[in-house]
Formats: C-alpha cells, structure tokens, sequence
C-alpha cells in the first residue's frame, strides 16, 4: 500500500506474512528491486546514459553513500522523488529518495 505521498506504507514478510508498517520519515530511499537476489558482482556504470527518464541528478546521502540517475521530480521543497538508476543493468528498477536523508543533492 506504498503510495508516495502517505506517511507510511506496509510491508509484508515473504515466508511469515507478518506485516510492519513503515514510516517513510525513518527511510533514507525505498529501493524497488528486479528480483530480490540482485547481482552481488554487478558494477554499476554511473556513466550510462538514459533518455526519458528525466534530468541527471547526484544524491549523495547522509551516510556517504551516492546515487547518480534521472528524475523529473526533484525539488528541494518536496519531502520525497523517484531516482530512476542510469545504469540499465542494475538490479534497481527505481528508487523513492527522502530528501531529509540526503547531504546533496545536484543536477549533473
């Protein structure tokens, strides 16, 4: 029951079923996946380019961590935006940023 602009969603445990409501503010990102067993040896391109997708965006995270990809709904007034990875290849389908998360963010 993710939807963008609620403060907080539910999620489901494959083999139990027990369910935990999560609150976007206590998330750094949401990353939707391909499949859950990724690919431990994949490496990303963080300079592949991707049309349509929006404008190309760096987030770099509180924790250090960084994302480079397309957006078409970065603002800093906004409390959230989809981060759509520039490497085709990685085992993200698209990535739902909390801004209050993030140390930066710049268009590149």
């Amino acid at each position: 029951d993710f939807f963008p602009n609620k403060p907080t969603f539910h999620i489901a445990e494959v083999e139990s079923g027990n369910v935990t409501e999560v609150e976007i503010s206590q998330l750094k990102a949401l990353f939707f996946v391909k499949t859950f067993e990724g690919n431990k040896d994949h490496e990303e391109n963080k300079e592949a380019e991707r049309a349509g997708l929006g404008r190309r965006i760096k987030v770099r995270f509180k924790d250090g961590e960084i994302l480079v990809g397309y957006t078409s709904g970065y603002s800093p007034d906004r409390a959230a935006f989809f981060l759509f990875p520039g490497d085709p290849q990685t085992n993200n389908e698209r990535i739902f940023v909390v801004t209050a998360a993030t140390e930066e963010v710049a268009f590149v």
